[in-house]
Protein backbone atom coordinates (compact mmCIF):
# COMPACT_ATOMS: atom_id res chain seq x y z
CA UNK A 1 0.00 0.00 0.00
CA UNK A 2 0.98 3.29 -0.58
CA UNK A 3 0.51 6.90 1.29
CA UNK A 4 -2.50 8.84 -0.16
CA UNK A 5 -2.64 11.64 2.68
CA UNK A 6 -0.98 12.07 6.06
CA UNK A 7 -3.06 13.44 8.25
CA UNK A 8 -0.08 13.93 11.17
CA UNK A 9 2.43 11.12 12.07
CA UNK A 10 0.12 8.41 13.70
CA UNK A 11 -2.52 8.76 10.54
CA UNK A 12 -2.66 8.34 7.08
CA UNK A 13 -5.03 7.62 4.08
CA UNK A 14 -4.72 4.90 1.41
CA UNK A 15 -6.67 3.28 -0.91
CA UNK A 16 -7.68 -0.43 -1.01
CA UNK A 17 -7.68 -3.13 -3.37
CA UNK A 18 -10.93 -2.02 -4.66
CA UNK A 19 -9.48 1.61 -4.52
CA UNK A 20 -11.80 2.53 -1.74
CA UNK A 21 -10.13 5.05 0.50
CA UNK A 22 -9.38 3.51 3.92
CA UNK A 23 -7.81 5.27 7.07
CA UNK A 24 -4.59 3.70 8.72
CA UNK A 25 -3.14 4.16 12.26
CA UNK A 26 0.33 3.04 13.74
CA UNK A 27 2.31 5.10 15.89
CA UNK A 28 4.46 6.43 13.92
CA UNK A 29 3.71 5.13 10.76
CA UNK A 30 3.73 8.73 8.59
CA UNK A 31 6.99 10.16 10.09
CA UNK A 32 9.06 11.31 7.98
CA UNK A 33 6.82 10.28 4.95
CA UNK A 34 4.76 12.12 2.34
CA UNK A 35 2.08 10.72 -0.56
CA UNK A 36 3.50 8.40 -2.47
CA UNK A 37 5.40 6.73 0.00
CA UNK A 38 5.21 2.88 0.88
CA UNK A 39 3.53 2.22 3.95
CA UNK A 40 5.58 0.16 6.73
CA UNK A 41 2.56 -2.36 7.57
CA UNK A 42 4.59 -3.68 10.09
CA UNK A 43 3.55 -0.61 12.33
CA UNK A 44 -0.04 -0.27 11.05
CA UNK A 45 -2.21 -0.62 14.43
CA UNK A 46 -5.65 -0.47 12.88
CA UNK A 47 -7.34 0.01 9.72
CA UNK A 48 -10.56 1.60 9.52
CA UNK A 49 -13.00 1.58 6.44
CA UNK A 50 -15.55 4.03 6.71
CA UNK A 51 -19.16 2.80 5.87
CA UNK A 52 -19.96 6.58 4.10
CA UNK A 53 -18.42 9.50 2.55
CA UNK A 54 -19.13 11.42 5.54
CA UNK A 55 -18.18 9.03 8.60
CA UNK A 56 -14.77 8.88 6.68
CA UNK A 57 -14.71 12.86 6.61
CA UNK A 58 -15.69 12.58 10.19
CA UNK A 59 -13.17 10.17 11.03
CA UNK A 60 -9.96 11.66 9.48
CA UNK A 61 -10.99 14.91 11.02
CA UNK A 62 -11.31 13.46 14.49
CA UNK A 63 -7.87 11.56 14.18
CA UNK A 64 -6.54 14.64 12.82
CA UNK A 65 -7.24 16.74 16.08
CA UNK A 66 -7.29 14.17 18.99
CA UNK A 67 -4.37 12.26 20.33
CA UNK A 68 -3.97 8.83 19.58
CA UNK A 69 -3.86 7.80 23.00
CA UNK A 70 -7.35 8.42 22.72
CA UNK A 71 -7.76 6.02 20.03
CA UNK A 72 -6.18 3.35 21.22
CA UNK A 73 -8.09 3.71 24.27
CA UNK A 74 -11.31 3.28 22.67
CA UNK A 75 -10.12 0.37 20.83
CA UNK A 76 -9.13 -0.90 24.37
CA UNK A 77 -12.77 -0.13 25.43
CA UNK A 78 -13.84 -1.72 22.14
CA UNK A 79 -12.23 -5.05 22.99
CA UNK A 80 -13.53 -4.73 26.68
CA UNK A 81 -17.43 -4.58 25.64
CA UNK A 82 -17.08 -7.46 22.92
CA UNK A 83 -15.80 -9.66 25.45
CA UNK A 84 -17.93 -8.57 28.83
CA UNK A 85 -21.25 -8.17 25.87
CA UNK A 86 -20.47 -10.98 24.26
CA UNK A 87 -21.63 -8.67 20.98
CA UNK A 88 -19.08 -6.87 18.30
CA UNK A 89 -19.00 -3.29 17.40
CA UNK A 90 -18.01 -1.73 14.08
CA UNK A 91 -16.16 1.00 13.41
CA UNK A 92 -18.50 3.86 14.19
CA UNK A 93 -18.05 3.25 17.72
CA UNK A 94 -14.44 5.08 17.09
CA UNK A 95 -15.94 8.15 16.20
CA UNK A 96 -18.58 8.89 18.83
CA UNK A 97 -16.40 7.32 21.62
CA UNK A 98 -12.94 8.66 20.75
CA UNK A 99 -14.41 12.16 20.62
CA UNK A 100 -16.66 11.84 23.53
CA UNK A 101 -13.67 10.70 26.05
CA UNK A 102 -11.49 13.16 24.59
CA UNK A 103 -13.93 16.09 25.37
CA UNK A 104 -14.70 14.63 28.39
CA UNK A 105 -11.39 14.66 29.81
CA UNK A 106 -11.13 18.06 28.44
CA UNK A 107 -14.06 18.85 30.32
CA UNK A 108 -12.79 17.30 33.36
CA UNK A 109 -9.24 18.82 33.51
CA UNK A 110 -11.43 22.35 33.14
CA UNK A 111 -14.17 21.83 35.88
CA UNK A 112 -16.76 20.85 33.56
CA UNK A 113 -18.21 17.53 34.57
CA UNK A 114 -21.76 17.19 32.71
CA UNK A 115 -24.25 15.19 35.39
CA UNK A 116 -25.86 12.56 33.27
CA UNK A 117 -29.69 13.59 33.58
CA UNK A 118 -30.22 9.48 32.66
CA UNK A 119 -27.94 8.01 35.28
CA UNK A 120 -30.13 6.41 37.09
CA UNK A 121 -32.38 4.32 34.23
CA UNK A 122 -29.16 3.73 32.20
CA UNK A 123 -27.61 2.00 35.42
CA UNK A 124 -30.98 0.10 35.34
CA UNK A 125 -31.78 -0.21 32.17
CA UNK A 126 -28.21 -0.92 30.65
CA UNK A 127 -26.90 -2.79 33.23
CA UNK A 128 -23.94 -4.39 31.73
CA UNK A 129 -23.08 -1.99 28.96
CA UNK A 130 -22.95 0.37 32.81
CA UNK A 131 -20.84 -2.06 33.77
CA UNK A 132 -18.43 -1.80 30.68
CA UNK A 133 -18.66 1.97 31.85
CA UNK A 134 -17.27 1.74 35.03
CA UNK A 135 -14.71 -0.31 33.39
CA UNK A 136 -13.64 1.83 31.08
CA UNK A 137 -13.55 5.00 33.35
CA UNK A 138 -10.56 2.84 34.94
CA UNK A 139 -8.56 2.43 32.22
CA UNK A 140 -9.27 5.35 31.42
CA UNK A 141 -7.49 6.74 34.98
CA UNK A 142 -4.68 3.80 34.22
CA UNK A 143 -4.38 5.56 30.68
CA UNK A 144 -4.86 9.69 30.82
CA UNK A 145 -4.23 9.79 34.58
CA UNK A 146 -7.87 11.17 34.80
CA UNK A 147 -10.16 10.37 36.86
CA UNK A 148 -13.95 10.88 35.67
CA UNK A 149 -17.12 10.62 37.66
CA UNK A 150 -19.86 8.04 37.28
CA UNK A 151 -22.26 9.95 34.89
CA UNK A 152 -19.56 9.52 32.17
CA UNK A 153 -19.79 5.01 32.85
CA UNK A 154 -23.16 6.04 32.11
CA UNK A 155 -22.57 7.83 28.97
CA UNK A 156 -19.68 5.52 27.27
CA UNK A 157 -22.78 2.70 28.10
CA UNK A 158 -24.97 5.13 25.99
CA UNK A 159 -22.87 5.11 23.26
CA UNK A 160 -22.38 1.26 23.56
CA UNK A 161 -26.54 1.06 23.22
CA UNK A 162 -26.32 3.35 20.42
CA UNK A 163 -23.83 1.44 18.66
CA UNK A 164 -25.87 -1.73 19.26
CA UNK A 165 -29.33 0.10 17.89
CA UNK A 166 -27.95 2.21 14.86
CA UNK A 167 -29.22 5.37 16.80
CA UNK A 168 -28.23 8.75 16.93
CA UNK A 169 -27.52 9.63 20.84
CA UNK A 170 -30.63 12.27 21.31
CA UNK A 171 -32.80 9.50 19.42
CA UNK A 172 -31.20 6.93 22.14
CA UNK A 173 -31.95 9.41 25.37
CA UNK A 174 -35.50 9.86 23.84
CA UNK A 175 -35.68 6.14 23.51
CA UNK A 176 -34.53 5.72 27.57
CA UNK A 177 -37.33 7.99 28.58
CA UNK A 178 -40.29 6.02 27.05
CA UNK A 179 -38.57 3.24 28.32
CA UNK A 180 -38.44 4.65 32.17
CA UNK A 181 -42.02 6.06 31.73
CA UNK A 182 -43.54 3.16 30.79
CA UNK A 183 -41.74 0.84 33.13
CA UNK A 184 -43.34 3.67 35.69
CA UNK A 185 -46.72 3.16 34.45
CA UNK A 186 -46.58 -0.51 35.12
CA UNK A 187 -45.04 0.24 38.59
CA UNK A 188 -47.96 2.24 39.76
CA UNK A 189 -50.18 0.50 38.10
CA UNK A 190 -49.67 -3.04 39.82
CA UNK A 191 -47.77 -0.84 42.83
CA UNK A 192 -44.53 -3.52 42.33
CA UNK A 193 -40.87 -3.68 42.71
CA UNK A 194 -39.44 -4.62 39.76
CA UNK A 195 -36.98 -8.05 40.27
CA UNK A 196 -34.34 -6.69 37.80
CA UNK A 197 -32.57 -10.15 37.60
CA UNK A 198 -35.52 -11.92 36.69
CA UNK A 199 -35.80 -12.80 32.82
CA UNK A 200 -39.12 -11.61 32.75
CA UNK A 201 -38.08 -7.98 33.30
CA UNK A 202 -35.08 -8.30 30.84
CA UNK A 203 -37.38 -9.74 28.45
CA UNK A 204 -39.70 -6.81 28.87
CA UNK A 205 -36.91 -4.10 28.83
CA UNK A 206 -36.10 -5.80 25.56
CA UNK A 207 -39.12 -5.09 24.53
CA UNK A 208 -39.37 -1.77 24.89
CA UNK A 209 -35.90 -1.30 23.30
CA UNK A 210 -37.47 -2.11 20.10
CA UNK A 211 -40.81 -0.53 20.28
CA UNK A 212 -39.55 2.66 21.61
CA UNK A 213 -36.93 2.45 18.98
CA UNK A 214 -39.82 1.79 15.82
CA UNK A 215 -42.51 4.57 17.81
CA UNK A 216 -39.61 7.26 17.37
CA UNK A 217 -38.58 5.80 13.63
CA UNK A 218 -42.19 5.87 12.47
CA UNK A 219 -41.97 2.19 11.97
CA UNK A 220 -45.51 1.31 12.80
CA UNK A 221 -45.71 -1.98 10.67
CA UNK A 222 -47.24 -4.61 11.58
CA UNK A 223 -50.11 -7.40 11.67
CA UNK A 224 -53.78 -7.22 13.35
CA UNK A 225 -53.54 -10.31 14.79
CA UNK A 226 -57.50 -9.85 15.56
CA UNK A 227 -58.21 -13.27 16.96
CA UNK A 228 -55.14 -14.01 19.35
CA UNK A 229 -55.56 -9.99 20.43
CA UNK A 230 -59.03 -10.32 21.86
CA UNK A 231 -57.93 -13.71 23.54
CA UNK A 232 -55.28 -11.92 24.84
CA UNK A 233 -57.21 -9.59 26.13
CA UNK A 234 -59.37 -11.93 27.69
CA UNK A 235 -57.28 -13.58 29.46
CA UNK A 236 -54.71 -10.78 30.80
CA UNK A 237 -57.74 -8.73 32.80
CA UNK A 238 -55.21 -7.05 35.17
CA UNK A 239 -52.56 -6.17 32.48
CA UNK A 240 -54.59 -5.09 29.54
CA UNK A 241 -55.88 -2.25 31.74
CA UNK A 242 -52.13 -1.39 32.33
CA UNK A 243 -51.13 -1.51 28.38
CA UNK A 244 -55.00 0.95 27.62
CA UNK A 245 -52.94 3.67 30.31
CA UNK A 246 -49.51 2.67 28.30
CA UNK A 247 -51.84 3.49 24.79
CA UNK A 248 -52.85 7.12 26.52
CA UNK A 249 -49.28 7.83 26.89
CA UNK A 250 -48.16 6.97 23.87
CA UNK A 251 -51.03 9.07 22.45
CA UNK A 252 -50.54 12.11 24.18
CA UNK A 253 -46.87 12.42 24.04
CA UNK A 254 -45.89 11.06 20.76
CA UNK A 255 -49.11 11.23 18.82
CA UNK A 256 -49.37 7.64 17.91
CA UNK A 257 -52.20 5.02 18.65
CA UNK A 258 -50.92 1.38 19.10
CA UNK A 259 -51.96 -1.18 17.18
CA UNK A 260 -53.28 -4.52 17.86
CA UNK A 261 -50.04 -6.15 17.37
CA UNK A 262 -48.04 -3.75 20.05
CA UNK A 263 -50.72 -3.96 22.36
CA UNK A 264 -50.76 -7.51 22.23
CA UNK A 265 -47.20 -7.85 22.42
CA UNK A 266 -47.55 -5.35 25.18
CA UNK A 267 -49.81 -7.00 27.34
CA UNK A 268 -48.53 -10.25 27.35
CA UNK A 269 -45.40 -8.96 29.06
CA UNK A 270 -46.65 -7.08 31.05
CA UNK A 271 -49.00 -9.96 32.38
CA UNK A 272 -45.74 -12.04 32.64
CA UNK A 273 -43.77 -8.96 34.84
CA UNK A 274 -46.70 -8.34 37.26
CA UNK A 275 -46.67 -12.20 38.31
CA UNK A 276 -42.91 -12.64 38.28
Amino acid sequence: MQILRVLNNNVITSLDDSETEIVVMGRGLAFQKKPGDAIDEDKIEKIFRPESNDSSRKLKELLEQIPMEYVQLTEEIRKLAVLMLDKEFGDSIYLSLTDHIHFAVERHQRGLDIKNGLLLEVKSLYKSEYQVGRSALKLIEDRIGVKLPDDEAAFIAMHLVNAQLGEEMPVLMNITKIIQDILNIVRKHFELEYNEDSISYYRFVTHLKFFAQRLISGDHSGNNYDSLYEIVKENCPEAYPCTESIEAYIAEHHDYRLNKEEMLYLTIHIDRIAKT
